[in-house]
């Protein structure tokens, strides 16, 4: 029964010039929505969907045809809930079928969703269309998903059952917003469910585009020309009051002989399986015993759109004779709102709302004599019937598909912006428990997993090496030194590791240029360099690993490889400009230096490099700004903890303060102000000095830096104050951070490529895991220099 979003006007329909008649009350034009310049790219919608035949299955199925026909590159997947087990036959948009009494299928959605990198999910809730008490198997959904979710609630009740109150109050607490389609919906939640105002967003039915036009002109379509015709559709059950329109007929019929009433719909799918079509029957035999049988036309069938349109166009009077009077969305009265219809309904609460400023008449429940006194009256008053068309459809052009397709994706804008400034862990991230302050067994099998007979690959799809996007001296380099540090590790060097390294120095000794002195960077899987010079970052990067091994390898073959590279390739790093470069290759001086502290070369390069660091403090340090640059970007961490440890190897207290108070810095503003836990600068914007803090994506990069540094700390200062702090930003990767998500994978021994603002970045590239991996290593060396286990 779904209805096009915008109907093309025959040039033979009688059109009514809407802007002819004057009204007491006018529309104001709606302004231009504002530039929308953060939307999600793929939006998942649950509820029913067509050809399922029921209300909810239209308006899922409209408001996503809506939402694509506005914003023509979101992508919209839909998940309906099937009520039968054959299913229905969907279309393509339909990605996913929900089985509504399994609770395994529910939680087999929120899998599927959450492996299908949507960027959110719109809920339809009716608690009728889910499975278990109250509709309650939806909460296994709702608990297991790790985006942003709103749900739209079309059922809002004033005096839920115990059952429904739980349910609904946990569908509040877990959605990011919720949508209701009247003000009364929004008044139920804060009055009886204490959902604050701010949660909700108040949304209209959407409505197709219907031309006003003179009801004549559809009549012979239905055998009905020369007659007054009323009408309701909609699915027939005993809550619709049909029998109360049946009963006025034959009053109505004294006055106006020429009256019809069209009563068009199948019955309820769930009333016809449980009882039949006993309903209908009992409406045909009760016009029959009145005697207006050959004035009630019965049309057992579910409207295609098109006939839709034509039905509700014949239509003079259109009648909602609902019982229930907490109902607080009626899609078909909304339908007739949009074609401009003379309406008469009983005072349901979205009745109420619509119908106020004389946009329909009102008549009180189970009252037939009161139905027949409204039909005559209008039917009596052509010229206030058609005002009345007139104020309905003027008020109702808020209500089209495109203007509420409109305000969904503001909405949906919102939850995004919201999740960047204030994440939250969703409910199974929140109910996992974390193994916090311990530390993981090493485990490489992610690592040679990525490892190939070139060096280590860039990339990764998911726990896949992405051979495509080929290798980088930053991650081999990298590498370097993490297979050093094992190695460091004495007896519990896991067999292989030597042979990593070997293959790892192999690949900077394809990647060093002996006639420029220059490190190449990315090179692509067929081994073909991409540039003829790689940055001054991968090329400090080099210089550590290389001074890592040289200060630490005991494999002499090794060390004489690393040696030749060492020497030709620091006078370079000497002239960088780039902070990040200098200090990536003073931490690489530093190792090489503990084992060669009389290399006067190194000393004076290592020196160079220190003052450098210094100077850009000193020029850039302000009481609010202590740092080295004039802003944050990535591995941060790595600029205070050069600059520390060469200054605890010059005696220079200047620079081992400098680095200690950019480092407290750095750690406060990286510190969740409520919970406390570590929170990296965000690589989606990072920070710039009088900027805002980017919050995300958060990467593991970070993370590892920071853990160093505040090693070096602790080394350089003994205060026990730097061990928590390395402890914080370790516990990152265990699950203490903004979304309760673990990065580490111990089953794979890999990391997660970092956090996003509603779920982590499932790759497991190179560059995360051998961040997690050295800051695993350097708080193993930590534990051993003590001879005790951390345990806070």
């Amino acid at each position: 029964m779904s209805l096009p979003k915008m109907m093309p006007i025959p040039e033979t329909v009688a059109l009514i010039e809407v802007q002819s008649l004057e009204l007491e009350e006018k529309q104001a034009t709606p302004a231009p929505a504002p530039p929308r310049p953060a939307l999600p790219n793929r939006i998942a919608v649950v509820g029913n969907y067509l050809p399922r035949r029921c209300g909810i299955a239209t308006f899922t199925t409209d408001l996503c045809d809506a939402i694509h026909a506005e914003y023509g590159t979101t992508e919209l997947l839909a998940l309906p809930v099937n009520d039968t087990e054959e299913g229905y036959d969907y279309p393509v948009r339909v990605r996913f079928e929900l089985s509504e009494d399994s609770q395994a299928s529910y939680r087999q959605a929120a899998d599927f969703l959450n492996f299908s990198n949507i960027d959110l999910v719109c809920l339809q809730h009716e608690y009728g269309i889910f499975g278990g008490v109250a509709g309650g198997h939806v909460l296994v959904l709702l608990r297991h998903l790790r985006m942003p979710f709103v749900t739209t609630l079309h059922t809002v009740l004033r005096d839920p059952t115990p059952d429904q109150r739980a349910v609904m109050e946990e569908i509040a607490t877990l959605s990011d917003r919720l949508i209701v389609m009247s003000q009364t919906s929004a008044e139920i939640l804060q009055e009886v469910f204490h959902v604050p105002i701010e949660k909700i967003d108040l949304i209209p039915h959407g409505i197709p585009d219907l031309p006003f036009t003179d009801p004549n002109f559809y009549k012979d379509g239905f055998g009905t020309e020369g007659k007054n015709v009323l009408l309701t559709f909609g699915l027939l059950s005993r809550n619709k009051g049909i029998e109360n329109v049946i009963k006025a007929l034959p009053k109505i019929l004294s006055r106006h002989g020429n009256v019809v009433y069209m009563v068009s719909g199948v019955t309820h799918p769930h009333v016809l399986r449980r009882e039949g079509d006993k309903y209908r029957v009992y409406l045909q035999n009760l016009a029959k015993d009145l005697g207006v049988e050959a004035s009630v036309i019965f049309r057992n069938r579910f409207e295609s759109p098109q006939d839709l349109v034509e039905l509700i166009g014949a239509a003079d009077i259109y009648i909602t004779p609902y019982k229930h009077k907490g109902q607080v969305v009626s899609g078909t009265l909304a339908y007739a709102l949009s074609a401009g219809k003379a309406i008469i309904s009983t005072p349901y609460l979205h009745a109420i709302e619509l119908l106020d400023g004389k946009r329909g008449a009102l008549v009180p429940f189970d009252d037939p004599d009161a139905i027949a006194e409204k039909t005559i009256a209008l039917l009596d008053d052509e010229t206030e019937r058609h005002a009345m068309r007139k104020r309905a459809y003027l008020y109702a052009r808020d209500m089209v598909w495109n203007r509420v397709a409109q305000k969904y994706m503001r909405s949906f804008e919102r939850i995004y912006n919201e999740r960047l400034r204030n994440p939250r862990a969703t409910f199974s991230a929140q109910n996992t428990e974390k193994a916090l302050d311990r530390l993981p067994a090493i485990k490489l099998d992610h690592l040679y997993r990525m490892t190939d007979h070139t060096g280590m690959v860039e990339h990764a799809v998911f726990v896949v090496p992405n051979y495509p996007e080929g290798y980088t001296t930053d991650d081999n380099a990298r590498a370097l030194i993490v297979t050093t540090l094992l190695e460091d590790l004495g007896v519990r060097v896991p067999a292989g590791s030597a042979d990593l390294a070997a293959r790892y120095m192999a690949f900077l000794w394809h990647a060093f240029d002996p006639i420029t002195k220059r490190f190449r960077n990315c090179l692509s899987y067929e081994c073909q360099w991409q540039e003829p010079e790689g940055s001054e970052d991968s090329h400090g990067r080099a210089i550590w690993g290389l001074g890592t091994v040289l200060g630490r390898s005991k494999n002499a073959g090794l060390r004489g490889a690393a040696g030749r590279m060492f020497e030709l390739a620091v006078p370079a790093a000497v002239e960088f400009k780039s902070p990040r470069a200098c200090a990536f290759a003073l931490l690489g001086l530093q190792e090489y230096l503990d084992s060669f502290p009389g290399d006067r070369a190194a000393l004076s390069a290592s020196d160079a490099l220190a003052n450098r660091l210094l100077n850009s403090y000193r020029s850039t340090r302000a009481d609010d700004w202590k740092w080295f640059e004039n802003g944050l970007a990535y591995s941060n961490a790595r600029l205070p903890q050069a600059l520390m440890r060469a200054g605890v190897r010059a005696a220079n207290e200047e620079m081992v303060s400098a680095g200690l108070e950019a480092l407290d810095w750095l750690v406060t503003i990286q510190r969740c102000e409520v919970k406390g836990h570590f929170v990296p600068i965000g690589s989606q914007g990072f920070y710039s000095r009088n900027g805002e803090k980017a919050r995300f994506d958060q990467q593991p990069v970070e993370a590892c830096a920071v853990v160093s540094a505040c090693l070096q700390a602790y080394h350089a200062t003994g205060k026990g104050r730097w061990r928590k702090e390395a402890w914080c930003a370790f516990n990152w990767f265990l699950g203490d951070n903004d979304l309760q998500i673990a990065l580490y994978d111990p089953a794979t021994g890999g990391c997660r490529d970092g956090l996003h603002p509603d779920r982590a970045n499932e790759n497991q590239g190179a560059e995360s895991t051998l961040s997690f991996l050295m800051a695993l290593l350097e708080m193993r060396q930590l534990e051993e220099a003590d001879g005790t286990e951390k345990n806070l």
